[in-house]
């Protein structure tokens, strides 16, 4: 008995010992070790925690972990087994936790992205040549529909036709779609025809050119054997047609046809004071720039106080070079001086301003004859163009005009200006039927692209448009 009473004292004694190892405290160095390592987030810091320094001093250990057994430190690895396996285990399902269930968050300790820097990665620049428009990064990344772009030169062809419709709808109270309500439910009988004519002439169309459309219509309905007068509308509408594609014969096309070895395109600018003579040719001078023309003008208007200044002005606006003297001056001589200088300088156009006059002033006529016999002495098939410009309120007095003009220095083309403020725009056909003269150009308005180049089928269509365009 007393054996085994000392047997298991002896047990008991040991098994104290041993929780008197297990109760040493370990290390810092051994305490560091057992912590569970952190996860790394990528293979780099791996590879980076594992790769020994290549200047750190090699751990020098203390002499009380050398004297330690090495059974001791075993038993001592074996004791903390079991809490370290159990805190690595909660710490790997925390860490899947948030792998699985938070999204990603930016570093806050990493430098500011630059905006132009993202905007590169998530689409890249386009050139401005390349698309008509560039939908921006922050819609494509919000899951914005992308959509085709409309192309420029449609939107700009109906935006120009829908600006002329509506600059004519005086003018077409009258003619284009007055017509229409006129030949609706009607008879073709004589009181159509004389409701017809009334309205050609409220349009200022003029009566002998009236006359003449009246004539024409009547001869068509009886040789096709019409009887419904809505049909007669479409032979009237292509009569009038017909009558304006004879003087439809753009000046573009003439200058292009012009040969540079001779000098310049000359345009000599006539016309009676306030027609708006002097604006035209800023206009002009800014189209034929836009078209890669180079242009000079020549401010011969010596005579109407600060015509000179006006011309200027608009040379300054558009980079264009002025040719001008002193208020007062021959006007003869000022535009000499510029077809010299147009020839040095290898310009394409030159325009010339003339004073204005009036048609029945027979020594104002002579003085622009006096230019033209000047012009010649340089360039014998200057000028290219004799330009009048007309005011088409004026109704028939524009007729006075252009017959007076034509008569003394030959009009090769006509501009009419002022069309999207007067009912009387009736008055082109007269002109076209008269004079045979191409009409080059129409003013619709005040801009520079409402100085519009004369197109027949464009001017037709608009005039007969049944869409009401109110004028406020």
């Amino acid at each position: 008995m007393s054996k085994l009473f000392g047997w298991f004292s002896k047990n008991k004694h040991s098994d104290k010992e041993k929780g008197k190892q297990s109760q040493t405290p370990v290390p810092k160095e051994e305490s560091r070790s057992q912590q569970p390592e952190p996860v790394p987030s990528d293979l780099k810091q791996v590879e980076e925690v594992d790769a020994p320094a290549e200047n750190s001093q090699p751990v020098i250990t203390p002499p009380n972990e050398t004297a330690e057994p090495e059974k001791k430190v075993a038993e001592t690895a074996e004791l903390a087994t079991a809490s370290t396996v159990e805190i690595k285990t909660q710490t790997d399902a925390a860490i899947a936790f948030e792998q699985d269930e938070k999204p990603d968050l930016p570093d806050t300790n990493a430098p500011a992205v630059e905006a132009e820097a993202v905007v590169e990665e998530i689409a890249p620049r386009h050139n401005e040549d390349d698309a008509d428009e560039v939908i921006p990064p922050a819609e494509k990344q919000a899951g914005h529909a992308v959509t085709a772009p409309v192309k420029a030169p449609v939107t700009e062809k109906r935006s120009l036709f829908s600006r002329l419709k509506a600059s004519l709808s005086r003018t077409r109270m009258n003619l284009g779609s007055g017509f229409v309500s006129l030949f609706r439910g009607k008879a073709i009988d004589d009181d159509l025809y004389e409701e017809l004519e009334t309205q050609l002439l409220v349009a200022d169309v003029g009566m002998n050119t009236t006359q003449k459309i009246i004539t024409r219509l009547t001869e068509s309905a009886k040789r096709s054997q019409l009887k419904d007068a809505e049909a007669l509308l479409d032979i009237l509408k292509e009569q009038m047609r017909e009558m304006l594609n004879q003087v439809d014969k753009p000046l573009p096309g003439e200058i292009a046809n012009h040969d540079a070895a001779n000098g310049p395109y000359v345009i000599l600018m006539v016309g009676v004071n306030g027609v708006g003579k002097t604006t035209t040719i800023g206009k002009l001078a800014k189209q034929l720039q836009q078209d890669g023309k180079k242009v000079m003008l020549a401010a011969g208007d010596t005579f109407r106080a600060a015509a000179v200044e006006q011309l200027q002005v608009w040379g300054e606006r558009n980079l264009i070079p002025v040719i001008a003297q002193p208020t007062g001056s021959d006007s003869a001589s000022v535009l000499f001086d510029a077809l010299e200088a147009a020839k040095s300088r290898k310009i394409d156009v030159l325009i010339a301003d003339t004073a204005g006059r009036l048609q029945n002033k027979n020594n104002l006529m002579e003085e622009l004859k006096k230019v033209l016999r000047v012009m010649k002495k340089i360039s014998p098939t200057a000028p290219h163009e004799v330009m009048l410009t007309l005011d088409a309120g004026t109704g028939q007095n524009a007729i006075s005009q252009a017959k007076l003009f034509n008569e003394a220095v030959g009009l090769t083309g006509i501009t009419l200006t002022k069309l999207d403020g007067t009912a009387k725009g009736g008055v082109i056909f007269s002109i076209a039927d008269q004079f045979a003269i191409p009409i080059r150009y129409i003013g619709v308005g005040e801009g520079i692209d409402d100085l519009r180049t004369f197109n027949a089928d464009e001017f037709i269509d608009a005039l007969f448009s049944e869409t009401e365009n109110r004028v406020s």
